[in-house]
């Protein structure tokens, strides 16, 4: 198994997560690789920081004693000179560097690229640049949230705050600067959460208004957050720890992304493991929350109601080595019983009843 996004903390939010204690959870899930997100602290924006996280990871991995693979993506941001960097450093690491990582709206650490001329500027130098790897996106469009909806005292207002056509409205925007620059990578959705930003990435209705097929390939990713938990669900006592970046999505959302997923439409299974401690949720109303240990379950959830091994092989493997261009051996591991509680909160097991 690979989970192409994680958050690992450590260094100042070492209190949420370490390198060591997520890269073992990992390992005892029966993973064989994870790829860590750049919204650290300080974020992985620059060589040396990029350089000094591979240290501490390989020094965590070896202390633990395991050969789990771990990637990191470059964060990016809309100054030329840091993404000529960024890109830099993905061809001299590669494939430890994984790819780039684009934050179309903000979410937690602030990395932020929102304006969206300097979104279009990022895809003009990544293909100046000639970037051909994995440029994974967070598509929430800032101008279409709704920050006066937020009430604490109702977490299922954050549904509200950053609404579904946030979503599609990015990943309208990421494809038309993507092909207006030239851009010759892959377009990878993260965390997807609507299938109406699914169709539009998928080009649905493209023909029918005569645009022409993007010289770019297009991925996304499901988690399973949003395959099975929904917004109503913050309505019940501690709704707040399910508080997510994009948000759980009302029903029938989950439903209809599990159906896609079924149907063969989503790229590959992605956790968004994302700890927080409890006081960061239920008193600094943080977003996130661990996945880890959950991605077996989750699995084994698709295995019950009748997907293929091969079709979960593919959704958790195969289909990220190869948009990625990698070899990552895949073990089969049973999964340690137990792992969700490694973490203070498990967001599935209290509001979903699964085991």
């Amino acid at each position: 198994m690979i989970d192409p996004h994680v958050h690992l903390r450590d260094w100042s939010q070492a209190p949420k997560e370490t390198l060591r204690h997520g890269l073992s959870v990992a390992w005892r899930a029966g993973l064989d690789a994870v790829f860590e997100m750049p919204n650290t602290d300080p974020p992985l924006l620059t060589r040396d920081t990029i350089l000094r996280r591979i240290e501490e990871a390989d020094a965590a991995l070896r202390g633990l004693g395991v050969p789990l693979v771990h990637g990191l993506y470059a964060g990016l941001t809309a100054v030329p000179r840091q993404i000529e960097e960024a890109v830099r450093a993905w061809k001299e690491l590669f494939p430890r560097v994984v790819g780039l990582k684009l934050y179309a709206g903000h979410s937690t650490g602030r990395m932020g690229v929102v304006d969206p001329r300097e979104q279009a500027l990022v895809y003009r130098t990544l293909a100046a640049l000639g970037f051909t790897g994995v440029l994974a996106v967070h598509c929430e469009k800032e101008s279409l949230l709704k920050p006066d909806e937020w009430d604490p005292s109702r977490p299922v207002s954050h549904a509200k705050a950053r609404p579904p056509a946030a979503e599609v409205a990015s990943v309208d925007d990421q494809k038309r600067f993507a092909a207006a620059a030239g851009f010759t990578g892959t377009l990878h959705v993260c965390h997807i959460s609507t299938p109406w930003a699914l169709d539009l990435l998928r080009g649905r209705h493209d023909a029918a208004a005569g645009k022409a097929r993007p010289a770019f390939r297009v991925t996304c990713g499901l988690t399973p957050h949003h395959a099975l938990l929904d917004a109503g669900m913050m309505e019940h006592p501690d709704g707040i720890v399910l508080k997510v970046n994009p948000p759980l999505r009302p029903l029938p959302f989950p439903s209809l992304m599990m159906q896609r997923l079924r149907d063969g439409d989503i790229d590959w299974i992605e956790t968004d493991h994302a700890p927080h401690t409890r006081a960061d949720k239920v008193e600094r109303f943080a977003s996130g929350f661990p996945g880890l240990a959950f991605l077996p379950r989750f699995l084994k959830l698709l295995s019950d109601g009748g997907m293929t091994d091969e079709r979960i092989q593919e959704l958790s493997h195969d289909a990220v080595c190869r948009a990625f261009g990698m070899r990552v051996t895949a073990t089969h591991r049973a999964p340690e019983p137990g792992l969700e509680k490694e973490y203070e909160i498990d967001a599935f097991e209290q509001r979903a009843g699964l085991s």
